[in-house]
């Protein structure tokens, strides 16, 4: 079956046909780290994470990036506010939005980039929009010619003469240097105390939309498969992405963009001023966000989600179904008999391997987790029905393997680690040391890296071998 997105360009359903046979680029904009991310920076992240897993499923090979933008207005404030450079404050949130992206089972990205450490590609594409008249200087702000870009637009299907009559009464001081209302800022000179970097114009920094265009084609190329974030970001971000883009290099920017809905909180929308602000690292304090995974996926991608105490208690509860059904199978599997199959088993065998196939059509169609989610939970419904302590050890394992597989490209974690005891870790270097002794330093380092897979890192020290976990 192919493979249909929905395309917030032509607001519809298309075949996924990617620009280079088996190959999928995809650019997906990452958080500005000037705080713990919250519950609506998570979504995109988990959402276009697993969208990426599908398509490695699928067999393609994603080069997948995500910036991180760490030069914003945002984390030069906080800056201030503590009396460090913004250097600091964004390497320090870079950091812990890895753990929780970490903790989140989201993959990393083949590349994060960040925009501090692409201001000469920025310099570069501004330039070229300035030679080919897409771009004007006024004092050392560059802006961007949106009148002369003819499909500005295209992608959130706005009514600019709309939009141009309403800007006008909203002009800020200081943009009343624009040509146009909807001009948008490409460099903008320094402020006082703030980082700058050098360039023709001005000692300033670049905007923020010009950030992301640069990186897209340094990293991926000038005509990319996937542009995708949340629905907040269609106008004017990725707007102005696209016109910045396919001026300077004159082809489409993006074959497809997809973009999620929005997050609420107990119905309304997410806000300090309510109350209702949650940080990925709040919820982890109460869920496992393997929980918060699995809440995201339990709707469709484009449809709002509205998140509460009850549905993550329900989407908890989901999860441990999952877990404790392979679980069970796990714990059959110990005491099951190598025998053949039964005709009955070889036909659930089928059953499971319908049920398979109808979780690849959930994702097949505009990745339709919330189905996709369904078609597991009847297999696990099958093998609570079907499976025994009488069953083939073959007939549990392909269960248990299918359901983990399944969920595994869903970025779900349903086969709970044994964590080692700390007596097996003394008895396993016990053994190593006697093998050093014995001189058969091959077994030595086996069992140095059988610790090493459970997680144990061993140090040598004149006191003698010490341990801890990774």
């Amino acid at each position: 079956m192919e493979m249909k997105l929905y395309n917030t360009m032509t607001k519809q359903k298309e075949e996924f046909v990617p620009v280079e046979p088996g190959k999928v680029k995809m650019y997906v904009c990452g958080p500005t780290v000037y705080n713990f991310i919250h519950i609506g920076n998570a979504r995109p992240m988990i959402v276009f994470d697993t969208v990426r897993r599908y398509m490695e499923h699928k067999g393609y090979e994603v080069n997948y990036v995500s910036n991180f933008t760490d030069v914003d207005d945002k984390i030069i404030a906080k800056a201030i506010e503590e009396g460090v450079s913004a250097r600091e404050i964004s390497e320090r949130y870079i950091k812990e939005c890895k753990k929780d992206m970490a903790d989140m089972n989201v993959k990393p990205a083949t590349t994060h980039p960040l925009a501090t450490e692409e201001i000469d590609g920025m310099i570069e594409m501004i330039s070229e929009l300035i030679r080919k008249g897409y771009a004007y200087n006024v004092n050392g702000t560059v802006y961007f010619r949106t009148k002369k870009f003819k499909e500005y637009g295209k992608l959130s299907h706005k009514n600019l003469d709309d939009l141009r009559s309403g800007n006008r009464s909203l002009l800020v001081s200081g943009e009343d240097q624009k040509e146009d209302p909807l001009d948008f800022v490409l460099w903008k000179p320094k402020k006082e105390g703030e980082p700058f970097w050098v360039s023709p114009w001005s000692e300033g920094r670049p905007g923020w939309h010009i950030e992301c265009s640069v990186m897209a084609k340094k990293y991926l190329g000038e005509e990319i498969d996937i542009h995708a974030g949340g629905e907040d970001l269609i106008f004017p971000h990725h707007e102005n992405e696209i016109a910045q883009s396919e001026c300077c290099n004159e082809k489409p920017f993006a074959r497809y963009w997809l973009h999620n809905g929005f997050l609420n909180i107990d119905n309304k929308k997410m806000s300090k001023s309510l109350g209702n602000f949650f940080t990925v690292r709040e919820i982890a304090d109460k869920y496992d966000l393997q929980v918060l995974r699995f809440f995201m996926l339990s709707a469709h991608y484009r449809s709002p989600l509205n998140f509460s105490a009850e549905l993550m208690e329900a989407s908890k509860n989901g999860l441990e179904r999952i877990i404790n059904g392979v679980d069970h199978l796990k714990h059959l599997i110990g005491a099951a008999q190598e025998k053949e199959m039964t005709e009955d088993e070889k036909k659930h065998i089928e059953e499971m391997n319908g049920l398979a196939a109808k979780f690849d059509e959930a994702m097949d169609d505009d990745f339709n987790t919330a189905d996709a989610v369904s078609a597991i939970f009847e297999i696990i419904k099958l093998a609570n029905t079907t499976a025994s302590s009488d069953s083939a050890k073959s007939y549990l394992q392909a269960l248990k393997d299918k359901i983990a597989e399944l969920s595994d490209i869903l970025g779900l974690i349903v086969e709970k680690e044994e964590e080692m005891l700390d007596e097996e870790i003394e008895q396993m270097i016990e053994a190593r040391q006697a093998a050093r002794k014995a001189r058969d330093f091959q077994k030595a380092d086996e069992i140095r890296n059988a610790l090493l897979e459970k997680g144990i890192i061993l140090e040598d020290t004149r006191e003698g071998v010490k341990w801890k976990r990774a």
